[in-house]
């Protein structure tokens, strides 16, 4: 990708912030360490002290992991009705690979969507 300047647009944030790219230039990285936002980006100097995902990707996390366990689970069970401990491997497996492989591309694609957006704290008048 092209380094952003004041006149071209701001990459795309769907490819950005799944992949942890800055969401201003989308060549510096979004983070300092697994799930640690970087104070501000190496490439062009966005300052990503801003952004707040907050609760946001557990959130989504929680709901596609769920959606895909239990669904799992249940097609075991009608399938094949393994004992309890199979399930209980195949389950927790599951839970923890996805939201492993999940939290990070959501939180990046959060933040980069409130860049996006000019995101801001709300204020009272």
């Amino acid at each position: 990708m092209t380094r952003a300047t004041p006149t071209s647009p701001p990459p795309s944030p769907l490819p950005t912030g799944l992949r942890g790219r800055c969401p201003a230039c989308g060549e510096g990285r979004l983070f300092k360490g697994f799930l640690a936002v970087a104070p501000a980006c190496e490439a062009c100097g966005q300052d990503f002290s801003a952004f707040d995902s907050a609760d946001g990707p557990a959130f989504f996390v929680m709901s596609i992991t769920g959606f895909v366990v239990v669904g799992a689970a249940l097609w075991l069970e009608f399938r094949y009705e393994p004992p309890v401990w199979v399930h209980a491997v195949v389950a927790g497996t599951l839970a923890i690979g996805l939201s492993l492989l999940l939290v990070r591309p959501l939180k990046g694609l959060l933040a980069a969507i409130q860049f996006a957006n000019k995101a801001e704290q709300g204020r009272f008048r």
